[in-house]
């Protein structure tokens, strides 16, 4: 017997060129937070009070980071999160 079930398909969107499930009222703070596994603030700056380095676009428009709170996700979006690297 096949006990295998199909639910709806999981709704997602692309993250740094990839799929990524979309968790229902997810914003794009909590998508940063979760790609660089760092807690981060409503503000968007790390709770441990160092650098981030991080800029996001949110299909091709960089999002400010005072906005990042309150831009909710929507199936099929892409965001680009671009983490700054020291050296040369």
């Amino acid at each position: 017997m096949d006990t295998t079930q199909e639910g709806p398909p999981v709704p997602t969107l692309t993250v740094n060129g990839a799929a990524h499930p979309l968790v229902d009222g997810a914003s794009l703070l909590d998508l940063v937070a979760a790609t660089i596994d760092r807690p981060l603030t409503a503000d968007g700056t790390p709770e441990d009070g160092g650098r981030l380095g991080v800029a996001v676009a949110l299909d091709s428009a960089v999002v400010p980071r005072s906005r990042w709170q309150d831009t909710r996700l929507a199936e099929g979006q892409t965001v680009e999160i671009i983490t700054a690297m020291q050296g040369g």
